[in-house]
């Protein structure tokens, strides 16, 4: 059996005077070009199904040198848990800490899923960080009241509508009330205006937008297609007015994963994300 060209190494580092912990995984002839995944949270470094392990391993054979961390209050770095919302310090020493081990990386991707992806646009709009090149946006968070609900009643609740079985439950009585209930209750949330607390919650949306209208490298937006969090990101992109004209001024690049779920659990869905993580770092310019 051939020795692999990859070793890895854990990095101890510092966060506002807090220890961090990751994993690296460095190819013995590093390429310029490194990457950081930015994990969806709350989970450690491991990711679902060991999926951050498995592709930090496939593009470190290909050259490609990664880092896996964990935020403050998650896995094994200690101190208090935060949201992704205020994780950029995080991201920052963790971007710090793997430039100063791969002295031959020029630059890094950030790689994220859910509100991982969240989290790097939002590290993209508040530091400006020019060591960024690219950005791996997989199934993005988004989230108001009204865009949750607005999912449920078009990807859920109309797909229940089209089945002749929900009418014969409907009509034999075996439709719950609760059932036509929250039905109703999400039809309401989906017309009404946002309340204070989805205005609230829209900061962090705008930020998000503002992210990705002013950064400089290359981007991709991966969506799964049995993936509600991916759907939700979709409407919310067409219909907010900050992130519609973000897109119009900057197109971002999209990648369909096919039969693929949130964090592409079956074999061929996790195979398909990581050579689509692959393709786009072949395609960055080079430095």
């Amino acid at each position: 059996m051939n020795e692999p060209n990859w070793c890895e190494q854990v990095l101890h580092f510092d966060c506002e005077g807090e220890p961090l912990f990751g994993v690296a995984s460095l190819p013995l002839v590093p390429k310029s070009t490194g990457v950081v995944i930015v994990v969806g949270g709350p989970q450690y470094r491991a990711g679902s199904h060991r999926q951050f392990v498995l592709l930090a391993r496939r593009l470190a054979a290909q050259g490609y040198p990664v880092f896996r961390f964990d935020y403050r209050g998650m896995g094994d770095s200690p101190g208090e848990l935060g949201l992704f919302e205020s994780v950029e310090p995080d991201v920052g020493s963790a971007v710090d800490a793997f430039m100063k081990t791969v002295p031959a990386m020029r630059r890094v991707v950030l790689w994220g899923l859910c509100d991982g992806a969240s989290a790097a646009l939002l590290y993209c709009q508040k530091s400006a960080d020019a060591r960024i090149a690219g950005l791996f946006l997989m199934n993005p968070w988004i989230r108001t009241a009204a865009s949750q609900a607005k999912t449920q009643v078009r990807h859920y609740y109309w797909d229940r509508l089209k089945q002749r079985q929900f009418w014969v439950k409907l009509f034999s009585g075996q439709v719950a009330a609760s059932a036509l209930k929250g039905f109703m209750g999400s039809v309401r949330a989906a017309t009404q205006s946002a309340s204070s607390a989805g205005a609230a919650s829209a900061a962090y949306t705008t930020r998000m937008a503002l992210g990705w209208q002013h950064f400089k490298g290359k981007g991709l937006l991966v969506l799964s297609d049995q993936d509600y969090t991916a759907r939700e990101f979709e409407a919310y992109c067409v219909t907010d007015p900050v992130w519609t004209a973000a897109l119009k001024s900057r197109p971002l690049a999209r990648h369909a994963l096919k039969q693929a779920d949130h964090t592409c659990s079956q074999p061929s869905a996790e195979q398909a994300m990581q050579q689509a993580t692959l393709d786009f770092l072949n395609s960055l310019p080079a430095c």
